[in-house]
């Protein structure tokens, strides 16, 4: 199967994912040709440059409007508190430090109005439709964070120019390279502090944060924003699956260098090859899988009686499901893992209550990838009353099963005097 496979170990923004895609591309010169004649208007210009990160070479898509590039400026922990800047624009790695230097000043762009940009170009109409549904999402992420609605959002760095270019050129080169899937590593995304239009954030900036929602991701150490709303909305538009990378035999590698130094290689690195047949074989669509988190750490100072209000505690909380296992732990002394599974965005409230309510003094995260069947109720009418049915379907499986607890309140109504067999069949 035809698959580009995004490694995403620095984040992504979406200068690079585009330069990476660009390395890719057989059809480069036309490209170039058809994204400059088509921002013309615009005064928008694209010309791939050399770049190098770490000694590693590769190519950074350098967009100018009016003949400038903008550059960000992340912020660091101990000036967050006082810093005043103007806006990165969605492709994370531009800002425009002093308007009044350069001649530029930020857009305040309304959803309806980037719609109408996108609509207007010269371009297939399947790429306008990728383009808009790319900004679509950024304006639902950017509605659900500042309480409003989507008619109603004005863009600020995901409005900019440069910032239409790079959704705009992501979306033309998937189609000319035409993958049958695309994949991509958890992401990257960095920490610390951003500039942005409204002020100093935290790292991953709000609208990228809801753009994460059942995307695996992490900080790690590395200090400012690798991953920027217009990277994270490009690959939740495209990708299939976050998964490390799978066997494949690759035809081509791309680099997307950034133009921040880390002192770690910058790039987002973009495979294209065949991947194994196993990662094709999806009967059902992949939004019927997600992924979760998964909190435990280990016991052995706690009554089970303790450890049992714990789990219920978890439970109540919301948990999907919360169990424990012996284990054997350090100068031989038997304990209890005890683990949590939650969804991704409750990561702090689950962390808290493991802290609150075990002795625990450090908890262990792990995110899984989870396959998992549609889930519906019906009830059903039978000589001893009405009993739920809960039916499971998908990956080309159907089935159902009795609540066991209607089951069981049959039982106790009738004295006991029928077995959970007998109720059984009278759903027959």
């Amino acid at each position: 199967m035809k698959t580009i496979y995004l490694e995403c170990n620095m984040g992504a923004a979406g200068d690079m994912l585009m330069s990476a895609l660009y390395e890719i591309c057989d059809q480069k010169e036309w490209f170039l040709h058809k994204m400059n004649t088509v921002f013309a208007p615009y005064h928008i210009a694209l010309s791939p440059e050399s770049a190098v990160s770490c000694g590693i070479s590769g190519i950074h898509m350098k967009v100018t409007v009016n003949g400038t590039e903008e550059v960000s400026l992340d912020v660091k922990a101990e000036h967050a508190h006082h810093t005043h800047a103007e806006s990165p624009d969605a492709s994370g790695a531009r800002e425009v430090s002093d308007p009044a230097k350069d001649g530029h000043s930020h857009t305040h762009t309304t959803y309806a109005a980037v719609c109408e940009e996108i609509t207007s170009l010269d371009l297939p109409a399947e790429v306008k439709e990728d383009a808009l549904a790319i900004y679509r999402l950024l304006g639902e992420a950017e509605a659900k964070v500042h309480d409003t609605t989507l008619e109603q959002i004005h863009f600020h760095e995901v409005g900019t120019l440069d910032a239409l270019a790079d959704v705009v050129g992501c979306a033309l080169l998937i189609r000319t390279i035409a993958p049958e899937q695309i994949l991509a590593s958890p992401l990257h995304v960095g920490n610390g502090f951003v500039k942005c239009a409204h002020g100093v954030l935290p790292v991953p900036a709000p609208a990228t944060a809801e753009l994460l929602r059942g995307i695996p991701f992490y900080t790690g150490s590395v200090t400012g924003e690798l991953l920027t709303p217009t990277g994270a909305a490009i690959l939740h538009y495209y990708v299939l699956r976050y998964l490390p990378m799978p066997t494949m035999t690759a035809s081509e590698i791309g680099y997307g260098i950034g133009s921040k130094d880390f002192g770690i290689a910058n790039c987002v690195r973009a495979f294209l090859g065949d991947t194994a047949s196993y990662l094709a074989a999806e009967e059902e669509p992949y939004s019927c899988d997600d992924t979760i988190l998964s909190i435990s750490c280990n016991i052995d100072d706690m009554t089970g009686e303790a450890l049992g209000l714990a789990t219920e505690i978890f439970m109540a909380a919301g948990a999907l499901d919360v169990f424990t296992i012996p284990i054997q732990m350090k100068k031989n002394r038997p304990g209890i893992l005890l683990t949590c599974l939650c969804e991704m965005e409750e990561r702090e409230k689950f962390t808290g209550l493991f802290f609150l309510h075990t002795s625990t003094r450090g908890v262990r995260y792990q995110v899984f990838e989870r396959a998992k069947l549609e889930s519906t109720f019906e009830t059903r009418k039978t000589s001893y009353g009405n009993i739920r049915i809960k039916k499971s379907s998908g990956y080309g499986i159907q089935k159902e099963k009795a609540e066991f607890e209607d089951l069981k309140s049959v039982v106790l109504k009738n004295h006991c005097a029928l077995s959970l067999n007998e109720v059984e069949k009278s759903l027959h």
